[in-house]
Parts: C-alpha cells; sequence; structure tokens
C-alpha cells in the first residue's frame, strides 16, 4: 500500500474535508483529504515558516518544494502577486487540491506542477525556495533537497527550510552550512527551526 503522503498516488480511500486559517493576514480555505500532509490542519511547523519567510531582494520567482495541498505557496502568492510561486509535489492526490485551493482562493500567480523534488523543475533562477521537507521519507531525500537547492537560487537567492530539532535541524544546519558557506536560525519555536541560507 503506498498511503505516505509522500507517495505518487496515495490509495488511501479519498475523504476530503475544509479547513479554513489565518495565514499571513488572509482567511485561507483549503481542501485536504486522505494521503496528503498534516490534513486535519496547517501544521505548526508551515506555519511557523509562513509568518517568519522574508521576501529577498533578489528578482525571480519562489519555489514551494513538497506543496501538498498548498498553504505555503498560496499564502505567500496572495501576499506577493508581483511574483510567481511554483509548487511542486510527488503527490498528485495533493497537487489536485492545490489546483483546486489556487481557484477557491482566487491565486492566480501560481504554476502548480508534479515533481519528485526538483526533477521537473526547469528555471534555475529562483529568488527563494521554500520547504517543510517530508522527514518521514528519510534523511537522504531531506538532504538531497536542500543539496539540489543551490543549483535553482539566483545569485543571492535563498533557501529557507522548516525542521524541527527532533527531526533532524542540526544535521540539516550542518548541511546548508557546508553547501553555502552560511546558514541561519531566522526564527526558534516549540522546538521548530525556520533556518535560512544565502547563495
Amino acid at each position: 500500500m503506498t498511503n505516505h503522503y509522500y507517495s505518487s498516488k496515495p490509495e488511501v480511500e479519498s475523504n476530503p474535508q475544509m479547513i479554513q486559517f489565518e495565514l499571513r493576514g488572509h482567511s485561507l480555505r483549503f481542501k485536504t483529504d486522505q494521503g496528503v500532509f498534516s490534513k486535519r490542519e496547517v501544521d505548526f511547523g508551515s506555519r511557523t515558516l509562513i509568518e517568519n519567510f522574508e521576501l529577498p531582494e533578489t528578482e525571480g520567482a519562489i519555489l514551494d518544494v513538497g506543496c501538498g495541498y498548498g498553504p505555503i505557496g498560496l499564502a505567500l502568492a496572495k501576499d506577493f502577486k508581483d511574483r510567481i510561486i511554483h509548487m511542486v509535489d510527488v503527490n498528485e492526490r495533493a497537487l489536485t487540491l492545490a489546483g483546486e485551493n489556487a481557484k477557491a482562493n482566487g491565486v492566480e500567480n501560481v504554476s502548480i506542477y508534479q515533481s519528485d523534488r526538483y526533477q521537473n523543475v526547469k528555471e534555475k533562477s529562483f529568488a527563494a525556495i521554500l520547504t517543510n521537507p517530508p522527514i518521514r521519507a528519510g534523511k537522504e531525500t531531506v538532504h538531497s533537497i536542500l543539496s539540489e537547492s543551490y543549483d535553482y537560487l539566483a545569485d543571492k537567492g535563498e533557501l529557507w527550510v522548516v525542521i524541527q530539532k527532533k527531526q533532524g535541524a542540526p544535521s540539516a544546519m550542518d548541511k546548508m552550512e557546508e553547501l553555502f558557506s552560511n546558514v541561519e536560525i531566522a526564527a526558534r519555536k516549540k522546538g521548530y527551526y525556520i533556518l535560512r541560507s544565502v547563495k
């Protein structure tokens, strides 16, 4: 059975529901479902990343890696209407929901498509890449999201990551320092770290 939220085709039976959250001052409604990450609420890690993200001065689009049903990408698209937000996920059900949620919330400045990490991402000059990485997919997957980000960022582009201390924040920081020669804790709340590196 492929019932993980990081499966491309979750086999668990569909049972959609609606949730509503205030994110960056916008009231957003999300359709969620079985087989997607954090179906009952916008998880605390994603909310912390959304609220603490600061748009870099660098021009260019923004990439949300592992977008799920869309809270991070859609909240940013609402806030930064002059930027295109690319939203990618491996999970087809999550992507369908993200598309429906974009329409339901009147968000048009998004590009939503399937990609296992950066596999189908063609653009190589993002102003920012954000990720709430799929911890359950394993350290190798999480670290590949971090390490491959470098090649997809514009000069002075920024990688923003949310990760719990107990789920690998220290090793993620080491990885980001190794890649970018800089990493900072942009915020810390209830064991969640918001990490930021600049290319």
